[in-house]
């Protein structure tokens, strides 16, 4: 076969190439497609390059909208959550019970009864105001304890030290508070607690001591955290015995003079301990732990404007004007509802509540993130939850318990709560129902609240100050500051209402209930949950159940 030469080479790149006349179109077919495929690869870098200046402005804004837009990445606690945020403002999810409460209308008799104090039950302290069993001779060394958690936890800790340096005879260093994760509050022992009037209600149990001489002044938190040291017990079990603190802490104690106890919360028994151990862990909660005088003044502040009302308020100050003609039904006095419904606890419990599929994936991320996703109430379903009582009620619901009992809308209601998840619009609510809610905020200045704000323990110490105050306590679930109030208020024989919760998820849960039926079952599932003495059971905390072991019959 014989080929043509085209009559000129083509050139690619500098090069000639001589091509035969059949296959010049395939050779052009080829060579477009080339200068196409070029054409698009700059196309594409052009592409990317603008895309990646327009992604570094869209960087930029969305880094500067805080600064100029800052209500749209607002925190959740403004009435209006941020159109950024992990979640969205439920509607009510019982709305037919909530209008009815609105309107319903509550019997003179039914407050009367709701109102008045509690009867004499029988029962008093029985903590005699001298020593117990006289203090030790001789101290068998110092002991140190570490304590974690909030305001309320720590409280407990702080009463079963005391109790452990009886068992051991040794001389008890003021406790030193860890900074809580969750609270972030650095605040010490001495910045809580009047440490004088400590040392002194217990000056004939123990010995106590602010600091350690200056040969133990190395035992420090900083010490002990570095390295694994002899003086150092971390082994203690839950409710140990007071034999384990002799058998396995006193041989320490007595060999280096010292011993250190961290972890210590819920570290000594509350069952098989002497009856006078017993009544020193009481003496201590109810009598030695008095806060610092200046807690102790808001608290008194806060009480009296609760309790009469009327006051000119300013940015500045507020000025009081006090109303003493104040009747029995009511007026003059207020409720502290306790609502602890921060994320952490709306997490923990794996409830559902009403927040959307938003809040849902957000709940879950943070149990994910915080323990790893194994939270016991994951298993079960909500509805399951809230039949065994296992979901903290929101504030709608406990405004709807509240209105059901009998209180009514002009009930002064005081807020203590740290930071409620979802902000005002979560609590809007437990608002229309009660208007006249108050929390510290809004009955005291910012001039007034300044030794004790952005430091959740003393804004805890001052909540305990009113709540041990108000004439009646609720709390929209368990926990620490719950069954504090529960044990304390028992002990002074004061009005606290103790929600059914097993009652109130049932009934939550049934969507065709009407108003008058809801009070029925409410108020029928709460006699005898409003202050009467229950006697503590095995393994139950004396912190919560007083009685027996510290109040007596007579």
């Amino acid at each position: 076969m014989r080929y043509r030469t085209s009559p000129s080479p083509l050139t690619l790149s500098g090069t000639k190439v001589r091509v035969w006349s059949h296959g010049a179109s395939l050779l052009d077919r080829i060579w477009g497609r080339w200068r196409r495929r070029k054409g698009k690869m700059i196309n594409f870098f052009v592409y990317q390059y603008h895309s990646q200046r327009r992604a570094v402005y869209a960087a930029l804004l969305l880094m500067l909208l805080p600064v100029f837009w800052p209500a749209l990445f607002s925190p959740l606690g403004h009435a209006s959550p941020s159109m950024f945020s992990e979640w969205n403002a439920p509607k009510p999810r019982h709305a037919s019970l909530l209008k009815a409460a609105l309107i319903s209308e509550i019997p003179n008799e039914r407050k009367s009864e709701l109102w008045a104090p509690l009867a004499p039950q029988g029962w008093k302290p029985c903590i005699p105001s001298a020593s117990i069993t006289g203090r030790p001779v001789k101290s068998s060394g110092f002991i140190q304890v570490f304590l974690d958690g909030g305001l309320n936890q720590q409280r407990m800790g702080i009463c079963d030290a005391v109790a452990v340096a009886k068992i051991l005879n040794a001389t008890l260093v003021i406790p030193h508070l860890e900074v809580n994760s969750v609270w972030k509050d650095s605040s010490s022992f001495e910045e809580i607690y009047d440490v004088d009037h400590f040392i002194n209600v217990l000056k004939d149990e123990i010995s106590v001591v602010r600091e350690l001489p200056p040969e133990y002044a190395w035992s420090t938190r900083e010490y002990y955290a570095v390295a694994i040291r002899t003086t150092r017990i971390k082994t203690a079990p839950v409710h140990a015995s007071a034999n384990w603190y002799l058998e396995n802490v006193l041989p320490v104690l007595q060999s280096y003079g010292i011993v250190a106890i961290a972890p210590f919360s819920h570290r000594l028994a509350f069952d098989n301990l002497a009856g006078d151990l017993q009544r020193l862990r009481c003496k201590v909660n109810f009598q030695a732990l008095a806060f610092v005088p200046h807690v102790n003044t808001l608290g008194e502040m806060l009480v009296k404007r609760l309790r009469y009302p009327k006051h000119v308020r300013s940015d500045e100050y507020i000025q009081e004007v006090v109303d003493e003609n104040v009747s029995n039904d009511g007026n003059g006095k207020y409720v502290t509802l306790h609502l602890r419904f921060d994320k952490d606890m709306a997490a923990h419990s794996a409830c559902d509540f009403g927040g959307g599929k938003a809040e849902r994936l957000a709940l879950a991320k943070y149990r994910q993130v915080i323990w790893q996703g194994r939270v016991m109430n994951s298993q079960f379903t909500d509805e399951e939850l809230r039949n065994q009582g296992r979901c903290p009620m929101t504030p709608e619901e406990i405004g709807l318990l509240l209105a059901a009992l009998g209180f009514d809308n002009k009930t002064r209601l005081y807020l203590a709560s740290h930071k409620v998840y979802g902000g005002e619009a979560r609590i809007s609510s437990l608002r229309n129902l009660f208007p006249l809610m108050e929390d510290k905020k809004s009955i005291a200045s910012s001039e007034e609240l300044a030794r004790v704000e952005g430091k959740a323990s003393l804004l805890a110490a001052v909540d305990y100050y009113v709540s041990m105050h108000s004439d009646i306590f609720i709390s929209a679930s368990p926990g620490n500051m719950h069954n504090a109030m529960v044990g304390h208020r028992t002990y002074e024989n004061l009005k606290t209402i103790r929600p059914n919760m097993a009652l109130l998820g049932q009934l939550f849960l049934n969507k065709s209930l009407e108003w008058f039926e809801f009070q029925r079952e409410v108020q029928a599932g709460h006699k005898g949950r409003e202050g009467q003495i229950r006697l503590r059971k095995p393994k139950q905390s004396i912190y919560t159940y007083p009685a027996s072991d510290c109040m007596c019959q007579g």
